[in-house]
């Protein structure tokens, strides 16, 4: 085999060609050497996560690599962060460490490294047992409030509860879903320094938050050897519904004091927590009537959902920053140099929480046909002709993902304009399922 030393070897977690493709598009890509470590339909989106079989698999293939290994990147969240962090501190690569990827991604750790760096950005919180029967006296918090489990994504089991009967029937269905990422995330726990305070919280609670709202923004950026960097701010809009997002959008709009808050925010937690030689995006919201900001989540690692738009806009992917802080390199990443103004991946929902199947879904003519009419719209269809809603994974409680929509345009106005089209070009039917007649 011939070799060049100047090229780096970057095993990327989570590997698949869409992604591998926004690899290959940043400006030195010529200068690394991406290899798959765990493809995608490995590692995210299961119905079953076997942390020991992922880890030992990794292992085996990083061991049997003719070659060295120069850095590790990932841009899902479960389990693939954790999975990254945990092999890059034994194969000693730059990753944070296992216990700063946890301050970040276990909800109720997180919420009180949060309440110690930043009190006045932090909501009010608790954490209870959704298998206590008595679990509604636990809570502290006076309705309505938040409800969701200590380690989730996009919304998953999460409900707004305003009442008794809300929170009885929310915690039925926790009940019967929440072991399929609580099991495993406890087996990640396990491989981590917790203290005690956090060790008798395990995968499978639940944290209630005071209900906060406003403009959603999201500061993404890195620290790298303590220094710390935010590369764009991202608008998270919510749909009609209030609950369910409807675009991911870049840049904010957000009053540029409002960012600047966002992101001072963020640098004093994630310094507090000891994150470093890694990438994040932290989401706030920002209420208007208040001026009062507060802590959503904390995601340790870029986006997937926003490198169409930093793409678009500033000329390159996040994926830049990802793959020089992984190898310990100074990023160089610009902004602004893109062919648009404006861009954001939309997802395209049916809202419901009653069943169907997909009758029609759209065709390739159907999408050579809006590709045609927007050559740099992008559509990744989530739901096949045939496919029931209820076999999708990882959807909120309140409506199915039956596409995403990448949409870039010189203003919102014309953005919106083409998603909407978009949307008329891309024809869905769904039928009712009769539950009894399927049973």
């Amino acid at each position: 085999m011939t070799r060049n030393d100047n090229i780096k070897n970057i095993f990327v977690v989570g590997f698949d060609e869409r992604h591998g493709a926004d690899l290959l598009q940043i400006p030195d890509a010529c200068s690394f050497n991406f290899l798959p470590l765990l493809r995608s339909e490995e590692i995210v989106y299961q119905q079953k996560y076997d942390i020991e079989e992922m880890l030992d698999k990794a292992r085996g293939i990083l061991r049997n690599f003719d070659g060295s290994i120069d850095g590790m990147v990932c841009h899902w969240d479960f389990p693939a962060t954790s999975i990254t962090a945990i092999l890059c501190q034994e194969f000693n690569l730059p990753c944070p460490s296992l216990e700063a990827i946890l301050k970040c991604s276990h909800k109720y750790w997180s919420r009180t490294e949060q309440r110690q760096a930043a009190p006045e950005n932090t909501p009010d919180f608790c954490a209870f047992d959704p298998f206590d029967d008595d679990a509604l006296s636990k809570v502290t918090l006076d309705y309505p409030f938040w409800i969701k489990p200590v380690k989730g994504y996009g919304s998953l089991l999460g409900f707004r509860i305003n009442d008794a009967g809300d929170f009885h029937r929310a915690i039925g269905i926790v009940r019967e879903r929440i072991h399929r990422l609580g099991d495993p995330f406890n087996a990640i726990l396990a491989k981590a320094r917790l203290p005690k305070a956090i060790a008798g919280i395990s995968g499978n609670y639940l944290i209630a938050e005071e209900l906060i709202h406003g403009l959603e923004i999201a500061p993404e950026g890195s620290i790298q050897h303590g220094r710390y960097r935010v590369h764009g701010m991202i608008d998270m809009v919510r749909d009609h519904n209030h609950k369910s997002f409807l675009r991911y959008e870049y840049p904010s709009k957000a009053p540029k004091r409002v960012q600047q808050r966002a992101i001072d925010v963020a640098e004093r937690v994630l310094q507090h927590i000891g994150f470093d030689n890694g990438c994040f995006n932290m989401e706030f919201f920002w209420d208007r009537d208040t001026d009062k900001l507060q802590i959503i989540e904390i995601n340790p690692r870029i986006s997937q959902s926003h490198s169409y738009q930093f793409e678009k806009v500033d000329g390159m992917s996040n994926h830049e920053i990802a793959v020089h802080v992984a190898v310990g390199d100074e990023p160089h990443f610009v902004e602004g140099k893109g062919p648009y103004k404006h861009a954001a991946k939309f997802l395209l929902r049916h809202y419901t929480q009653d069943d169907a199947v997909a009758i029609r879904v759209p065709t390739k003519k159907d999408l050579d046909l809006l590709l045609k009419e927007q050559s740099d719209t992008d559509v990744i269809l989530k739901l096949k002709k045939g496919q029931r809603l209820s076999s999708l994974i990882d959807q909120d409680a309140y409506s199915y993902v039956l596409a995403e929509v990448h949409v870039a345009a010189q203003t919102t106005h014309e953005m919106l304009e083409k998603y909407h089209r978009a949307v008329e070009l891309l024809p869905f039917e769904l039928e009712p399922v009769d539950e009894e007649a399927s049973a």
